[in-house]
């Protein structure tokens, strides 16, 4: 199966999730975004490690890049190669030169490894299509890593009202968040809608 390379865009704020974040990787070279509600804390190892800092004592992540390392253990990439019921499945491709091993993880921890060993992320073509929300143009300076966005927030909606709107409302809905990068509000009208194309 192919798999699909991956680039970090971007973290903002969960607007629904008290404490957690959205993670947006987006298809190298396309315009499919892949939004990643993680916790608060993968969200700072991950924001960390891209912006460079340095903490006084190694977070868990530099602690796992230490160990590895220290016994010879590479990290040679991260393929997310599972969605089951919203649920990202991740796992680490690990070798220590003679062997290869295929190591389970959380994405969000897969990614926090990632950035730490500068390994590529990885994906396939059938999560993309479920998962992945298509730009319609490239958002400005959307390169650029975000920790918080300064837009207003995309008025809060609750799956009640999503599943109360048309398929034609739910598109346009879908549209102005993407604009807006509200990429959790844009997950779930997709999901709403990838529902609906499942039952027709």
């Amino acid at each position: 199966m192919k798999k699909l390379r991956l680039e970090i865009i971007g973290l903002s704020y969960s607007q629904t999730q008290s404490g957690a974040y959205a993670l947006v990787l987006g298809e190298e070279g396309g315009r499919r975004r892949l939004p990643i509600i993680i916790g608060g804390f993968e969200a700072q190892a991950i924001a960390i490690e891209l912006e460079k800092m340095q903490p006084s004592r190694p977070l868990t992540h530099d602690l796992f890049k230490n160990f590895a390392t220290s016994y010879g253990i590479d990290i040679t990439e991260v393929i997310i190669y599972n969605l089951v019921e919203g649920i990202f499945y991740a796992k680490l491709i690990c070798t220590d030169g003679n062997k290869q091993l295929e190591i389970d993880a959380r994405t969000s921890d897969a990614i926090a490894i990632a950035v730490r060993f500068s390994c590529p992320i990885y994906t396939y073509e059938f999560i993309l299509a479920t998962a992945g929300i298509v730009l319609e143009e490239a958002a400005p300076g959307e390169e650029e890593m975000v920790e918080k966005h300064d837009k207003p927030e995309t008025p809060k909606s609750s799956d009640t009202e999503i599943t109360a709107q048309t398929e034609a409302e739910l598109k346009e809905q879908l549209r102005a968040a993407i604009e807006e990068e509200a990429y959790e509000k844009a997950s779930k009208i997709r999901d709403e809608l990838a529902k609906r194309r499942k039952k027709q």
